[in-house]
């Protein structure tokens, strides 16, 4: 059954005019959404009217530094009469607060994953399509530097593998999901994007260490392109490391994405030897150019670069490598490739 909006939130969607700012708000005030709200509170295109967090003291607290109301929870803030909200609250709630935001007429950006369940991310984008309001899914690393660097680099070329590692440290806070849905659901995102296709076979070895969800994945993929994938994440390892290695016909790509250093490697000759450059890799926050992008979806109704059937089949494929989860249903090559092309 569809969530249904409180009561006197409804209205038709108008989109600001070009000389107004977005009126936005951000829901769930934790690490991620206080990010949301102080970026926001920058950007010359928005303004940040309120953000809501059940935790009042620590709303406040943001709000106080950003120069913007604090209100409970999502309801409150649908009633200040925004153009868009971020929801940044924890995964369960995302599916009950979206539509909600959804069906007072306002834009959305979801963080990732978009839902708790495939059915959930769905009704989501169906809701979203019909009310014919913004929907983003918050998959920030698609505007790192460093990946965006590694995605031209392999522009136009044939590719033939990419592997990803992302681990670190177990979390402090407390978490309800493991590193596939939490962690690798990401470079799910970027493999699907760097290659165009959709992934067609799932092979995933999972553990649970030292948590009571998975905390080690080694994930491996075939995309409907043929490219075959890997990815290497768990919450064991002692620092950081967030790498790319893209292996093409012609070179091999390497991206740091904490470093924000990316190396190609070309130019293989029978002897051995071959060519190396370091690419350049443009300055920015990757939260600052995601919001930008949405707040541009906004106004103009363009689709915005993650859109919410992208996060939708990225958290299905995530969701099929997790124990006891059926594969994930997968469109035929043509179809996905069509499909890859349309998007962008």
């Amino acid at each position: 059954m569809a969530h249904t909006a409180a009561p006197g939130t409804e209205r038709a969607r108008v989109r600001p005019k070009d000389d107004q700012p977005v009126r936005i708000g951000v829901t769930g005030i934790g690490i991620m959404g206080s990010n949301h709200a102080r970026v926001l509170s920058q950007l010359p295109g928005a303004e940040l009217v309120a953000v809501a967090d059940p935790d009042q003291e620590q709303a406040q607290r943001v709000a106080n530094f950003l120069g913007c109301q604090a209100v409970g929870d999502h309801r409150a803030l649908l009633d200040l009469g925004l153009d868009a909200v971020v929801v940044a609250a924890p995964t369960h709630l995302h599916h009950p607060i979206a539509l909600d935001v959804i069906a007072a007429g306002c834009s959305v950006l979801v963080e990732k994953p978009v839902a708790s369940t495939v059915a959930e991310g769905r009704e989501i984008v169906a809701a979203a399509r019909e009310k014919g309001v913004t929907l983003m899914v918050g998959h920030v690393e698609r505007f790192n530097p460093a990946v965006r660097a590694v995605k031209e680099a392999i522009r136009d070329e044939n590719l033939l593998s990419i592997a990803i590692t992302r681990v670190g440290p177990f979390p402090p806070r407390m978490s309800n999901v493991g590193v596939v849905i939490d962690l690798a659901v990401h470079d799910i995102d970027l493999i699907r994007w760097f290659t165009g296709s959709d992934i067609l076979e799932v092979q995933p070895q999972t553990s649970a260490a030292i948590a009571e969800r998975e905390d080690i994945a080694l994930l491996q993929f075939r995309t409907t392109s043929g490219v075959l994938a890997h990815i290497n994440t768990n919450w064991l390892t002692p620092f950081k490391a967030r790498t790319v290695h893209v292996a093409t016909r012609k070179k091999y790509v390497i991206g740091d994405l904490l470093t924000r250093q990316v190396t190609e490697h070309f130019d293989y000759r029978p002897d051995g030897s071959y060519s190396t450059r370091h690419l350049p890799v443009a300055y920015a926050e990757p939260l600052r150019a995601e919001l930008e992008n949405f707040l541009s979806a906004v106004r103009t109704g363009r689709a915005p670069e993650v859109t919410g059937e992208e996060g939708v089949s990225s958290l299905e494929i995530a969701i099929s490598c997790l124990p006891g989860s059926a594969p994930a249903k997968t469109a035929p090559a043509e179809t996905a490739a069509e499909k890859r092309r349309a998007l962008g």
